[in-house]
This record gives C-alpha cells, structure tokens and sequence, in this order.
C-alpha cells in the first residue's frame, strides 16, 4: 500500500508534476544552467579539489511526510561531483551528514563515475523543523532519495549505482528494497542485518573469535578491564578534558555513566577502526594512568557521550530505538567493575521529550526477507574483522546476481573491494561495470584504481 502511494505522489510535494520535472532540465548547455532548471533545487558551485571534478552544493525541497506531500517541507543538502553527464552515476548515501569535503567512494573510482552525496533527513541541517520524529523512518528517507533520482536522471541518464558503508550502507540497501528500479546495482559496505534485535549471541562469539592471534583478542579485553579499574584517574583525566573543550554530559547526568558508556566501546572500537596488527602498539596493562588514558581516548574517543557528540547524532539513536535494532553484546571481562551496563541502550541517548518506541524488529525483518527473496545486482562486502559484520545481509534462492564478500583481517572499512581476494575482487569489479554499463577494464594486470580524497563519513562514528 505505501508503495502504491508513493508512486503517485506528486514530484516535488509542491504542485509539480513528475512528468513536469522531468521535462524541466534543458537538453544541452552547462551543467550548472541544467541543475538549476530542475524545480524545488539551489545550486552552488564550489572550488574542485579532484582533478577532472566540478564540485557543486545542492538543496532540494523534500515534504517532510511524502504521504502528505502538500504539507511542510525541508531542504535536503546533498554533494555532486559531475565528471561528464554521460558517465555512469553514484549515488553515495552515508546514513549520517554530508562530508563537506570532495572524496571518490570506491565504486565511482572503479566506474570512472559522477558522484552524488546525499544527507540523511533529520541530520543538521537537513533537519524539518518542529516536526514529528515519526517521520525519522526508514520508508522516508528511501522516498527522499527516489525522489532525488527522479530529479537528475533527466540530466545523468547512463546507469546508476547506489552504494555506502555502515548505516550508509543500510541506507542503500533500504533504497534498494523500496524502489528496486532507481538503480542498476547496489555495492554495500559493513552494513549491520539486525532482523532480530532479540538475539545477538553472535556478537558475542565474534568477540571470542575475532582475529588469528589470540594474545592480542586477550589483551584488548584486558586494557578494557584496566580503563575500569582505574576509573578515578581515568575520570579525572576525562573531566579536565571536558573541562578544556566545553563538554557536558546532561543526557548521560554524570561524567560516571558516560566514563562506562566508552569503556564498554572500547572492545568494539578497537576492531571496528583497527587492525590486529596495531596490537603491538597497545601499552601494557601495567602501563601509566596518561598512556592507559591515552589509548582509552584514541580508541573510544572519551567525548562520545558528551552533550556535544549525541546532540548531533540524535536522528541515528531514533532510528536505532525504533526500528534499526541495536547491539546487545555482553561484557564477562567487566561485568563485575560496571555500575551502569544497563544504559548501553539508545533509549538512553535520546532526550525524553522524543517519544521511542521500538517496533520489535519488524521494519529489519521485512528488509532481511526480502534482500533474501528479492536482492538482484547487489553487493554486500564486510570485513572479517569487523564486530557489525557479526549479523550481515543473506542471500536467499529469491536472490539474483549477487554474491556476499568478506575481506580477510580488515575492519569497518568503505573500500574492501580492492581487499578481496584476487578472483573475487575481479568477479565483484566485474559484476559492478557489467550493471552500469562500462567496458570491462579486467585484466590479469589490472589494479583497482585508488580512490581519490579521503572518504570522511566513517568517521562519524556513533558510539553504539
């Protein structure tokens, strides 16, 4: 039923027409006298840092419900990287902001592509104003990006692919499943399958697996233990650091509660941005209070849960509370030394004056059965080191070209293609250019092609 009527919305939620939109980018000319044509856009141009780059900052006029689309409406802040409108188009969603800052993703590197970056609604600040959290929601912000699809195909009407890592990755996915025919093909990254919320033993294993050296997987839970058992000085070090950069801890009430809230990150931190072979580096656990405190910084960064830090990303612990699931492993190394295990929740993230309430897995459900009965030219690559990856997208007899990767020893990273082993790596680069397109550039000596730019989104990075 939402699908029907998403279908016959109007284009913009504004009186104009699909079929109106669609005509208004003008066939030839410049792409900025294009872009600016399209109705419900602004447009800027900015300063390329990527040779062969133009770089431009858009906003598009999105209803905040798309089932009322005459109602209120926000703009949408997304990133374009226009290399040649006739080139295949990348559809980059991060789940979180949009980096301000030019960078390729690995599939526009590897497709020679154009690159849109999209903002994820209620991100500041893409965020509608006085409006109801409900619409913070999966369905939603899938509509956005069709709707932002719709909009520029006029102008890139070569093959698009849709891709992102993390939430982003999920986001993807979400698009994907919702309005199957945007996009030639999906490339996802580390995104977390959590169809049951309920259950999350398998965390648990990962933790008492991960890795091949098990000397490292017992001294990374040891250094978790030693942060806790020094919680005086680990405190006292954290509360001079807020006290020099400003931070308060309102939503967690106590410095305490957000000094256990990164412990029991630290674990997961460690194998989601770090590689085993930077154990060597790890201080002993009878290091000094700064070098133990130096580690416990680097790796759960201590102003996570800082007012600061969750204000901005209040939109993902709504979802995360309502429909994405969370989650949940358990902490035998530190049971004993916690006070507040029990907050590990993003409930608890969430100002009381949002309303949750947690649909019971039945949104993650719903995607889960139908990425395993409907998935057709999508990737979905992990690393085999990387905690999210412990409940990941499956493939089912419905499923259609597609294929599940892992790339060994690496972690929570948005570039693990070039990371496969060498026959997957071709067949996965293979199978990208085949639905977009492009001449297959396969050889026995073909190197995947280095990114350029710096990908910033995952370093945003929600502690939970």
């Amino acid at each position: 039923m939402t699908l029907l009527l998403a279908g016959g919305l109007t284009a913009s939620g504004l009186g104009i027409t699909a079929a109106a939109q669609a005509a208004a980018p003008a066939k030839s000319g410049d792409i900025l006298t294009r872009l600016k044509a399209i109705p419900g856009m602004t447009v800027q141009e900015k300063t390329s840092t990527l040779p062969g780059y133009r770089w431009f900052w858009l906003t598009y006029k999105q209803p905040v419900d798309h089932r009322k689309p005459k109602g209120k409406w926000f703009e949408q802040r997304i990133m374009l990287e226009h290399r040649d409108a006739s080139a295949p188009m990348v559809e980059y969603t991060s789940g979180y902001n949009t980096p301000e800052t030019m960078f390729q993703s690995e599939p526009t590197a590897l497709l020679n592509a154009n690159q849109i970056s999209v903002e994820y609604r209620y991100f500041s600040p893409s965020r509608p104003t006085a409006a109801s959290w409900k619409n913070d929601n999966i369905w939603q912000a899938a509509t956005d990006e069709h709707r932002i699809v719709q909009a520029l195909k006029p102008i890139y009407n070569a093959k698009w692919i849709n891709t992102g890592a993390s939430k982003g990755g999920m986001t993807a996915t979400y698009h994907k499943r919702f309005y199957p025919n945007d996009v030639a093909g999906s490339v996802v990254y580390v995104a977390p399958n959590d169809y049951n919320n309920n259950k999350d033993k398998a965390y648990d294993k990962f933790f008492q697996t991960v890795g091949t050296d098990p000397k490292c997987r017992v001294h990374v839970k040891d250094l978790a233990r030693e942060i806790l058992k020094r919680r005086t000085a680990m405190e006292t070090r954290m509360n001079a650091d807020a006290k020099a950069n400003g931070w308060t801890f309102s939503i967690l009430k106590t410095t305490d509660r957000a000094f256990e809230n990164s412990v029991m990150d630290f674990e997961w931190g460690f194998w989601q941005y770090h590689l085993q072979s930077e154990c060597a580096t790890l201080p002993a656990t009878t290091a000094s209070d700064d070098d133990i405190y130096k580690v416990f910084n680097d790796v759960s960064d201590v102003s996570s849960y800082a007012d600061q830090s969750l204000q901005a990303f209040i939109p993902y612990y709504y979802q995360a509370g309502t429909q994405l699931g969370w989650p949940s492993p358990k902490f035998p190394n530190l049971h004993d030394l916690l006070r507040y295990e029990s907050s590990y929740v993003p409930r608890t993230y969430v100002p009381r004056d949002i309303p949750m309430k947690f649909d019971n897995g039945k949104a993650m459900r719903d995607i889960d059965s139908w990425v395993r009965g409907n998935a057709n030219h999508m990737l979905f690559v992990y690393g085999a080191n990387d905690p999210w990856g412990s409940k990941p997208f499956r493939l089912g007899k419905g499923s259609r070209d597609s294929a599940v990767y892992v790339a060994p020893g690496m972690n929570h990273s948005g570039r693990l293609i070039a990371k496969l082993p060498d026959a997957q790596r071709a067949k996965a680069i293979a199978d990208l250019q085949r639905w977009a397109g492009v001449t297959p550039t396969m050889k026995a000596s073909f190197t995947v092609p280095t990114p350029m730019g710096e990908d910033p989104t995952l370093a945003q990075r929600p502690p939970l």
